[in-house]
């Protein structure tokens, strides 16, 4: 004799569940849109205040090390310089999150604030965080590679630091320029749910 179990079958009862159907409102896709927005754009600047931090560090050391007047003050003018970066890039940049009974317009600006900042970011990324450690990392590579013309022994001996120098700032570039797209592209779907929320 046997049993039939198929009533019982956790397989065959969760297969016959009725499907729910998502509620998900604009509303809420807003809302998240905005949190992820949010925080990309304090992950951004918390990245780009990373570039002076390490700037005034290693400008610092090379200070302390430095061996002539002109290196020491480019090192002191790359310190100045970043500090002042870190001030452009997250002056009135903070503020709080969207409040959780926003109305979809405040969701919608509250976006478009964030990509804006986030533009904001990325156009004053090369002057202001980029710039100035390029100028520390000269000021170090500049005297010693200058040093090393008559003798080939310098050159050779920096040229891995070098190469991997030169790959760091063309994988800068690549990734300012597709971050650079993404943000026109995040612009383009807001205006469009902007334009689809009016009609």
């Amino acid at each position: 004799m046997q049993n039939n179990l198929s009533g019982n079958d956790p397989r065959m009862v969760w297969q016959s569940q009725p499907r729910e159907i998502s509620t998900m409102t604009l509303e809420k896709m807003i809302r998240r849109r905005a949190q992820e927005l949010h925080a990309k754009t304090v992950r951004e600047r918390l990245g780009s205040v990373a570039g002076p931090v390490s700037v005034i560090a290693f400008s610092a050391l090379g200070i302390a090390v430095g061996y002539n007047p002109v290196q020491r003050a480019v090192f002191a003018i790359a310190i100045g310089w970043s500090l002042a970066g870190a001030y452009v890039l997250n002056r009135g940049m903070w503020q709080g999150r969207l409040a959780e009974d926003a109305a979809l317009a405040t969701g919608l600006e509250f976006c478009r604030r964030e990509i804006e900042r986030g533009i904001y970011i990325q156009r004053r990324f090369l002057l202001w965080v980029f710039a100035p450690i390029v100028l520390a990392i000269g000021a170090l590579v500049v005297p010693q590679v200058g040093s090393g013309f008559g003798s080939g022994g310098t050159i050779a001996k920096m040229s891995p630091f070098l190469t991997l120098f030169a790959l760091w700032m063309i994988g800068v570039f690549v990734i300012r320029r597709m971050r650079s797209k993404q943000l026109q592209r995040e612009i383009e779907e807001l205006n469009d749910i902007e334009s689809e929320n009016r009609s």
